[in-house]
């Protein structure tokens, strides 16, 4: 890892993720020494949030952020942007607890980051990304999205809902995070938006997404529908600033 960086944070998100933790963060720890992790658990059922604390106490790259309720995924990751952020991290990451997402990958995002981006996405859909374990239709659902993410917001990223990425700090505080509203996937697509609405540089790293093994998935349709209108109105709010620019 390039240390001109500074101080990585990979921030992870759990509800009911007690199996899948202690693994995914020995392999972060393994992949990435100098990175912390943060859990950021939304005060699991399933005690995932003392599990959170017994690595925490015998890791001081670990630390734990209890939530009081399960309250979705880009409110976990906004309150783990505040703590980094006033921790004084160089660098954020998001990061799946379900081993979805590679932490042995997470090199070649801050490798990126390191040569001048300012979001570094983890992509499936660039060429050499791939998914592994994923019925045809969740892969049919995906795609589409993003391609009309693309076509309907105007931006070149081709993967805008992934969830495997690092911003700079002062990306993050660029784009402004007070006035975010939305949750789940959409999240995702929102902030890579604003960044690249920023003037900011995007790049896109090719990632392996392995589908969880252990415990059940957060997709549901409401996710999907707030994805679909909320990335509607964003392209219509936009377009009289995209026409100018063709003219």
């Amino acid at each position: 890892m390039d240390r001109t960086l500074g101080r990585v944070l990979v921030i992870v998100p759990t509800y009911n993720e007690r199996e899948n933790l202690p693994v995914i963060a020995a392999r972060l720890r393994a992949a990435v020494p100098e990175a912390h992790l943060l859990v950021a658990d939304d005060n699991s059922p399933d005690g995932t949030g003392a599990v959170a604390d017994e690595l925490a106490a015998a890791d001081d790259h670990v630390h734990v952020l209890h939530r009081p309720a399960k309250q979705g995924l880009g409110a976990a990751y906004l309150a783990g942007f505040a703590w980094g952020l006033a921790e004084g991290f160089d660098v954020l990451v998001e990061m799946d607890a379900d081993g979805s997402h590679s932490p042995e990958q997470l090199p070649a995002l801050l490798d990126a980051l390191a040569a001048g981006a300012d979001l570094v996405i983890g992509s499936r859909w660039v060429r050499g990304g791939k998914v592994v374990n994923w019925p045809a239709s969740r892969e049919f659902l995906s795609r589409g999205a993003n391609t009309y993410a693309r076509i309907v917001l105007g931006v070149p990223v081709r993967d805008t809902t992934a969830g495997f990425r690092a911003y700079r700090a002062s990306t993050l505080e660029k784009i402004g995070l007070s006035d975010i509203q939305s949750e789940g996937y959409c999240f995702q697509v929102d902030l890579t938006l604003r960044t690249i609405r920023n003037g900011l540089r995007v790049t896109e790293v090719p990632i392996t997404f392995t589908d969880r093994t252990v415990g059940a998935s957060k997709m549901s349709r409401a996710i999907v529908a707030e994805a679909l209108w909320r990335v509607t109105l964003w392209g219509i709010a936009g377009l009289p600033h995209r026409l100018r620019r063709t003219r």
